[in-house]
């Protein structure tokens, strides 16, 4: 095992550009990066854990150190099975701040040995989340900016859009 793994966890419904660029960030910092798909209790995915899972892999693949996997439960409960030493978290403003801020001292409290890592995505990703790509899509708009063509092309799948709409 690598002596600075780091995980990236999230929902990652679906796995973003921003998502992305928090992950090959990451892998310059850290030996290998497992970025966990979570279940959410305040939230109701559009798509299953594999499913989200198949396009972490799929939008990761040019990556050597990134690991996908699934946790439910505790994330430093997670992060401790692991070993990992840090955990990321994205900040995309400073609404993300407040509530990220809030975390990691939680999550300092539960796992003082774990290290919470803050990264800013590049400005271009900066308003861009999940549930926006999502609604977005649903009504056929061009998400080309926002998620890589193999996660638009899924997406529009589940959306039962095709090329001719």
């Amino acid at each position: 095992m690598s002596n600075r793994l780091a995980i990236y966890p999230g929902t990652f419904d679906p796995i973003t550009l921003g998502h992305l660029d928090i992950i090959e960030r990451s892998v310059s910092i850290f030996d290998e990066v497992v970025v966990a798909v979570g279940r959410n209790i305040g939230k109701q995915p559009l798509f299953s854990v594999e499913e989200r899972i198949e396009m972490i892999i799929k939008t990761t693949a040019h990556l050597g150190n990134v690991r996908v996997t699934y946790f439910d439960g505790l994330i430093v409960d997670y992060a401790r099975k692991l070993n990992a030493k840090a955990m990321i978290r994205g900040l995309r403003a400073m609404s993300d701040f407040e509530f990220e801020f809030q975390m990691a001292l939680v999550n300092r409290t539960l796992h003082p040995e774990l290290v919470q890592v803050f990264l800013m995505p590049h400005e271009a990703y900066t308003h861009l989340n999940s549930t926006i790509v999502r609604e977005v899509s649903s009504f056929n708009g061009d998400i080309s900016a926002f998620v890589t063509p193999y996660v638009a092309k899924v997406l529009h799948e589940k959306f039962h859009i095709t090329d001719d709409e």
